[in-house]
């Protein structure tokens, strides 16, 4: 099987690079920039370098090994891995004139295999492309050629064919580069000569037998939230362990409405699994009471999972290993993944786990997307209830409350979140949103119901659009749907006299607002 690895050297969308390969259906990883040369001459037959925050001419800044661009392997450099390529071969880096971000029109200044099939988009033969840089490539190295330009950006794509040495100014691996994925294809097999062999059903297949081989005849606790993530890592874990899957179910009161019994149902009916059900909903309320700072709520709430499953393992006797269903994008957000990423804000199953875990951790997952980890629940057979679930997060509706969490809090967010996804099941939008939710606000306002003065909660309402969750645009709801909306929750929720509609997108913001 054709490998690429993908050199992080700290940008948000290192992951994405490898996702989109994968969706290419040719197998990615990714390691640090210092991963040995030995490693990937040995295995892997092509190399992408990715993006990140540094700038080339900063002391400590990282680079590759010269040594890298004469091992005879086709590289991609993206962003900063084009400028680092630049620099360590004889180009010239710059800080540019004028910072770019955003869209760019790229004109090409020479065709080649890397543009094969990209068509024009604007009547001058330009593409649109998307930037986000503040350092620039004025000269490439020496044997390059300039393959295109934008208007702030002189080399924007360059390359030395016969050294199958190319690189890119822009992000081709976002969606705000259109004809990013054919380009990322034609150097995957017009430069690289890659075969496209890998799909999810190998995934599975690999991640079988590795949790076999982990697991050997041990025992696993698996936490299962009822959405499509631990759900998927508890088949994973059962089809390789059986019966020694012991899936826990920790009711901590966070939940959205109904969803409890809902769990219980679906996972002991419907696959037979050892569902065990604890009712720990006072304990995280407990935990909770004075926590306002979101971090805070994030570690504590993890910290008490951990604290009920060591309490039901040691019920159970002995039990070496705890499975979770962590995706990349929580590890991206939470920690420095494999390079210098920045931390975006930490996820109880990432950065709210105690140093002292008496747990083995199997994450099955913790290198796919979400849109990766619903094709790999179809293959498994999941009903398309849990498939198309919305994300929801670890710490539940704690993280939707912003301020301190308490039982009345919890009941009123609970009662306008139900509310709206009735309204969006209703209006057909269940899977085209990535989320809908609500968020209960710490702040009052004025309001007149039956000629009365009311002084009452506010009811934030998010509704987003994303592929995988790294980047993320508000959604254009119609208005009738956001009336019946905000009209029920006033209506309905007692304690609210106002509903509004958040329009941020990720970035600046994040999908949630804790």
């Amino acid at each position: 099987m054709d490998k690429v690895a993908v050199l992080d050297y700290g940008s948000q969308y290192t992951q994405l690079i490898a996702r989109r390969i994968r969706e290419a259906r040719v197998y990615s990883e990714i390691f640090p920039p210092d991963v040995p040369l030995d490693r990937l001459r040995g295995e892997y037959r092509a190399v992408i370098l990715s993006g990140g925050p540094a700038s080339v001419y900063d002391e400590g800044s990282p680079l590759p090994e010269r040594a890298l661009f004469e091992a005879g392997l086709p590289i991609l450099g993206i962003c900063y891995g084009m400028q680092a390529m630049a620099a360590c071969l004889g180009g010239r880096v710059i800080p540019a004139a004028q910072r770019e971000y955003g869209r760019a029109d790229l004109r090409f200044e020479a065709r080649d295999p890397l543009f094969e099939g990209v068509a024009a988009e604007l009547p001058d033969g330009r593409i649109a492309v998307w930037m986000s840089h503040g350092d620039t490539v004025l000269a490439p190295p020496p044997g390059f050629a300039r393959l295109g330009g934008t208007a702030n950006c002189p080399v924007a794509a360059m390359a030395d064919p016969g050294r199958r040495l190319y690189a890119l100014q822009f992000h081709p691996e976002v969606a705000h580069t259109p004809q990013g994925r054919r380009i990322l294809e034609n150097f995957l097999f017009r430069v690289a000569g890659l075969e496209p062999t890998w799909s999810m059903a190998s995934f599975v297949e690999d991640a079988i037998e590795a949790i076999c081989r982990r697991v050997g005849q041990g025992r696993v606790l698996c936490a299962l939230s009822g959405g499509v993530d631990s759900a998927v890592t508890a088949l994973l874990v059962h089809r390789a362990v059986g019966d020694r899957l012991v899936a826990v179910f920790v009711d901590n009161g966070l939940l959205r409405k109904g969803e409890g019994e809902s769990v219980r149902r679906t996972f002991r009916e419907h696959f037979g699994m050892n569902l065990v059900y604890m009712d720990a909903a006072q304990r995280f309320l407990d935990r909770l009471r004075g926590v306002t700072d979101p971090e805070a709520k994030r570690k504590a709430i993890g910290a008490e999972f951990i604290t009920v499953f060591e309490q039901e393992a040691r019920r159970l006797g002995a039990v070496e290993f705890l499975a979770q269903g962590t995706l990349y994008p929580d590890v991206i957000e939470s920690t420095p993944h494999r390079g210098p990423s920045a931390t975006i804000k930490t996820h109880h199953n990432v950065g709210g786990l105690p140093p002292d875990l008496r747990f083995q951790l199997i994450e099955p997952l913790r290198e796919l997307f979400k849109d990766e980890v619903r094709q790999v629940a179809k293959l498994l057979g999941l009903p398309d209830g849990i498939v198309w679930r919305q994300p929801f997060p670890g710490p539940g509706l704690a993280v939707r409350i912003l301020g301190e969490v308490t039982e009345e809090r919890l009941e009123i967010l609970r009662e306008a979140d139900a509310i709206v996804q009735e309204e969006v099941r209703a209006a057909g939008l269940e899977r085209e949103l990535w989320q809908a939710f609500a968020v209960l606000l710490p702040v009052r306002t004025v309001g007149v119901m039956g000629d009365f003065r009311t002084y009452a909660q506010v009811i934030a309402l998010r509704a987003v659009m994303s592929q995988d969750a790294m980047t993320a645009d508000w959604a254009r709801l119609p208005y009738d749907l956001l009336g019946r909306i905000s009209s029920r929750i006033i209506n309905e929720v007692k304690s609210v006299n106002r509903v509004v509609y958040d329009i941020s997108s990720k970035p600046p913001s994040t999908i949630g607002w804790e």
